[in-house]
């Protein structure tokens, strides 16, 4: 029924257990194999999203019968952040879960199937999705710092149901997949029986249309990689952990090029925008060349500084703490919300301190004399929105050095600045 060859070699092997039917089949099928065959360790794991009363008892069902099959279980429980999609929030929570849990090379597996796959072309078409959303769900994507694998895509709904029948299984039944108030079950329950009524092959004609979609998103993902390329050049030493694009690279292009581009490398980053948002990129890329127009974005945002535009997210959207004593100049210095600095090249010094820009700073420059510190960064064309969280070095209210710039400051006392994580876990 399922092919799982090619991920034999993985570290360990989850599979996402709801205690559902689709899931229910694939533990059983997955527990099969590794009876009879040489497989890496198999573990389930069992999402709470605590949105309901009924699903309390899930666990320890979910715990029986993975006991029965000698499958470690882990229940995680989760808390589903209100919005507008509460489907979208409880999956961005379970999601997140399951990214946590997979370490280095590790799989997970999820038991969507063909049906699935048809009812999410057709869930994505009624909302006016682009290509890279018609392209539906893949069979494989990388996961936090491991795999998800979908390997019943290609069985449909009622494949799935024999065997359950044929095994004698027993899985939970949701009370809210019958609830029509919710998209998804409503194309579910109302409107797939209708065109499977009239066109007996849909879900596997939709699931087929989906695999063409996904090769053509492939082609204009290589194309996005070819127009990357020139893009991803040119960014200064001291910021290159920061993502950034060469914004004259990006406007040779034409503007269906550069949403492409700009869309393969945010989809690494943060949910993409709809098509009414995308007048944020027009507005960010025309904006006047002393502006510093910003991009709000689902995970992050984008802002264009000194030619180029840079991808924020993770502890980038709040401020840096405030000043820290550094006790042990020998030993790097944490600072909270904002990386780490290590001090190269000083002899012992004491009663040392960072703390970020007020306004008015004097830096002695040696053969240069005293220099007022906002020219400089102007001087060495620091981005914008750096220049609030770059950590100065002061011994008492003198201030020694500047992170990551290169000259300024006393030749002997270098200032190494770790820059802070710019990662959301995106899903």
């Amino acid at each position: 029924m399922i092919n799982l060859n090619p991920w034999l070699h993985a570290p360990t092997w989850y599979i996402a257990y709801s205690g559902g039917l689709d899931s229910t089949v694939l533990l059983h099928l997955l527990a099969d194999y590794a009876r009879n065959h040489a497989s890496p360790p198999l573990r389930a794991i069992h999402v709470h999203h605590g949105l309901q009363s009924a699903a309390d008892a899930w666990p320890a069902h979910c715990q029986v019968v993975c006991d029965s099959l000698g499958i470690e279980l882990q229940v995680i429980h989760v808390q589903v952040s209100p919005g507008a999609s509460l489907e979208q929030a409880a999956r961005d929570a379970r999601y997140g879960a399951f990214e946590q849990v997979l370490g280095p090379g590790d799989i997970l597996f999820t038991g969507q199937h063909r049906d699935d796959q048809a009812e999410t072309l057709l869930f994505r078409l009624l909302r006016g999705a682009g290509l890279r959303g018609l392209a539906a769900m893949p069979r494989q994507r990388v996961l936090g710092q491991g795999s998800l694998v979908r390997p019943l895509l290609g069985c449909a709904r009622q494949q799935v149901q024999d065997y359950a029948n044929a095994q004698r299984l027993t899985w939970i039944e949701d009370p809210s997949n019958t609830d029509t108030h919710f998209a998804r079950n409503y194309l579910r329950g109302e409107v797939f029986p209708r065109l499977q009524q009239r066109w007996p092959q849909a879900g596997q004609n939709l699931a087929r249309a989906a695999d063409h979609l996904g090769e053509a998103l492939g082609l204009l993902d290589e194309l996005a990689q070819a127009d990357l390329a020139r893009a991803e050049q040119g960014a200064p030493t001291a910021w290159s952990a920061l993502p950034s694009l060469d914004l004259a690279a990006l406007v040779t292009l034409s503007p269906a090029r550069q949403r492409n581009a700009l869309q393969y490398w945010l989809s690494q980053r943060t949910r993409l925008p709809d098509t009414r948002h995308w007048a944020g990129w027009a507005d960010l890329r025309d904006a006047g060349a002393d502006a510093q127009p910003v991009w709000p974005l689902a995970d992050g945002r984008l802002l264009r500084s000194h030619g180029r535009i840079w991808w924020l997210s993770g502890d980038w959207l709040q401020p840096p703490a405030g000043q820290l004593a550094w006790v042990d100049p020998g030993q790097p210095l944490l600072l909270p919300g904002n990386g780490s600095v290590r001090l190269v090249g000083a002899a012992r010094l004491d009663g040392l301190r960072v703390a970020y820009r007020q306004g008015g700073e004097i830096l002695e420059i040696p053969g240069r004399g005293r220099r007022d510190l906002k020219r400089l960064l102007n001087e060495q064309q620091v981005p914008h929105f750096l220049r609030s969280r770059l950590p100065l070095l002061y011994q008492g209210e003198r201030l020694l050095a500047v992170a990551n710039l290169p000259g300024p400051g006393q030749a002997d006392c270098q200032l190494h600045w770790q820059l802070p994580t710019n990662a959301q876990g995106l899903s």
